[in-house]
């Protein structure tokens, strides 16, 4: 684990490994240091923003050293149901890099539950992994070339995670399916449907 400063309002948490993220954010977010306003993870690190009104970074520095990652347990707590149609334009691409049938995909795909690992690419977009004591899935390979245009609601595979996109954007992603559910509204007080931590479960649909 290395603190790095990030200007005068944050630090930076670098770790080795996604896992040791997941255990951090859990365990920071459960019981946070006094004058810490958020918590941001990443593939690799955790952004720590604080009030400086309420706390110094060298008080939470010493906190975060205080209060390695811990193994992930999931809590209990709602689970986000996401209903898939899977009839994406990848699903049989996605088959031949897993040498199955399409519907094996389709099985190991909403057997599983997932996991929210972090935020990126855009606003809502959550970096889904298998959660802990789930199997992992074989790495699926981006798009040699992205789309311009992936609807809304296209739920997607590339490397070792899973993503939905809430709004339609480009790219280049491997589509498996697609769901109804809205997951960003922008008149929400809470916009996006699945934050870090949230457990999703797919369901297989018809279209």
């Amino acid at each position: 684990m290395r603190v790095l400063p990030c200007g005068d309002r944050a630090l930076l948490v670098e770790f080795d490994s996604l896992e040791l993220v997941l255990g951090a954010h859990a365990r920071w977010s459960a019981a946070p240091a006094r004058g810490v306003v958020e918590l941001v993870p990443a593939a690799r690190t955790v952004l720590v923003r604080i009030d400086p009104s309420e706390t110094g970074l060298a008080a939470v520095e010493h906190w975060v050293s205080e209060h390695p990652p811990q193994p992930l347990a999931l809590a209990d707590g709602d689970i986000v149901t996401v209903p898939v149609a899977y009839d994406g334009d990848d699903l049989a691409s996605v088959a031949e890099a897993w040498e199955c049938s399409a519907e094996k995909v389709i099985a190991l795909h909403s057997t599983i539950e997932w996991l929210c690992a972090f935020i990126g690419f855009a606003p809502g977009f959550g970096y889904l992994v298998p959660a802990p004591g789930q199997p992992a899935l074989p790495p699926v390979p981006r798009r040699a070339t992205s789309r311009p245009r992936v609807p809304a609601g296209s739920v997607a595979l590339a490397a070792g995670y899973c993503g939905v996109y809430p709004r339609e954007s480009p790219g280049g992603w491997q589509l498996i399916g697609r769901t109804s559910i809205e997951l960003w509204r922008d008149d929400a007080e809470r916009p996006a449907v699945i934050t870090p931590g949230t457990r999703v479960r797919f369901e297989a649909v018809s279209s």
